[in-house]
């Protein structure tokens, strides 16, 4: 089989492409921009047959020069919720996946694309349907749009066309990403610099710490794509979440009590890490006031009807994963 992975240096993009290696398919071409030189570690160890920058890639595809390719699994993105450049935004999140899609279906290959949950934005409901579509960034607005031209075309649609809301993905590959990185990255590394991590204060009606995520392991992100990959009769826009909204706090005391696990320490509470100051909250900043989700949770309704039963790890496992994975890395 011959896939591509675009954004194949990222985060889900590296893990898909190291995920497609141990089921077997090393034909595999990685597309990216290397700019930032040090995203090939990510790559390392993995199996690919090519290579190419994005600025030619789209091209070259669209006019049919890499031969049949079977499916595209399509990552590639600019997924920083906080670019406020519009233009740039539509143009890399929505003019270049409309232009794959037409491609794909002229050549009748397969496109499994990332979406994302901000496409519900200030939404309290999390259900693949425009009345729960409420963006509060151009981000969410880009996803959402091109959601929207793959919702009209799929009728006509000759070969599988898969779109996965992701929620809050954690996992390894992203040290990357910067401040775009998750929390749980971010707390990993506060808590072996300062001894503490911090989180917000109370917002929203929610007390501190208590603001909610649907928290999700890359690897299990990975599993639902292989699963559409080797079901290409399932096409349509699912939710890739656990089904499961888990409060910061969670995230917190897992990642600290892992961090202690290490150093062969017990675990403690969150009361007991509060308290020695450990966890420490914060103000929430003006910056977010307006912009700030304080709970998601996917409905998986539509993704386990489809036969989909990968299961999903919950946060203390899977950040104890994750934080063995950066001890051993480094």
């Amino acid at each position: 089989m011959k896939t591509v992975v675009t954004g194949a240096a990222g985060m889900i993009g590296a893990n898909l492409v190291h995920g497609l290696n141990a089921i077997g398919i090393d034909d595999v071409i990685a597309v990216d921009d290397l700019t930032d030189g040090p995203k090939y570690r990510n790559l390392l160890g993995a199996q690919i047959s090519d290579y190419f920058d994005r600025r030619e890639f789209y091209a070259r595809f669209t006019r049919g020069e890499f031969g049949h390719v079977d499916a595209v699994l399509h990552q590639g993105a600019c997924s920083d919720t906080m670019e406020h450049d519009g233009r740039f935004m539509l143009d890399t999140n929505y003019r270049c996946s409309k232009d794959l899609l037409d491609a794909c279906q002229a050549q009748g290959t397969r496109l499994l694309y990332a979406s994302s949950a901000a496409t519900y934005g200030g939404s309290a409901s999390f259900r693949e349907e425009p009345a729960f579509e409420q963006p509060l960034t151009v981000y969410g607005y880009s996803k959402l749009l091109f959601d929207n031209v793959v919702r009209r075309m799929l009728p006509r649609a000759t070969v599988q066309v898969a779109g996965f809301r992701y929620f809050n993905v954690y996992g390894p590959r992203e040290q990357h990403k910067g401040r775009m990185a998750s929390v749980a990255f971010h707390h990993f590394n506060q808590y072996r610099e300062t001894g503490k991590v911090k989180l917000f204060g109370e917002y929203g009606g929610y007390a501190p710490g208590q603001q909610s995520r649907d928290f999700v392991f890359v690897g299990d992100v990975v599993a639902v794509n292989l699963w559409f990959l080797q079901h290409p009769e399932s096409s349509g826009i699912f939710n890739l979440g656990t089904g499961r909204a888990q409060p910061f706090n969670d995230m917190a005391v897992a990642v600290v009590n892992s961090a202690r696990a290490l150093a062969g320490q017990g675990a403690l509470s969150l009361a007991e890490l509060v308290a020695q100051a450990s966890i420490e909250y914060i103000d929430f900043p003006a910056a977010l006031v307006g912009k700030y989700q304080c709970m998601t949770q996917a409905d998986l309704t539509r993704l386990r009807a489809s036969g989909c039963d990968v299961p999903f790890a919950d946060v203390a496992t899977g950040v104890r994963r994750y934080v063995d994975w950066l001890a051993k890395t480094g």
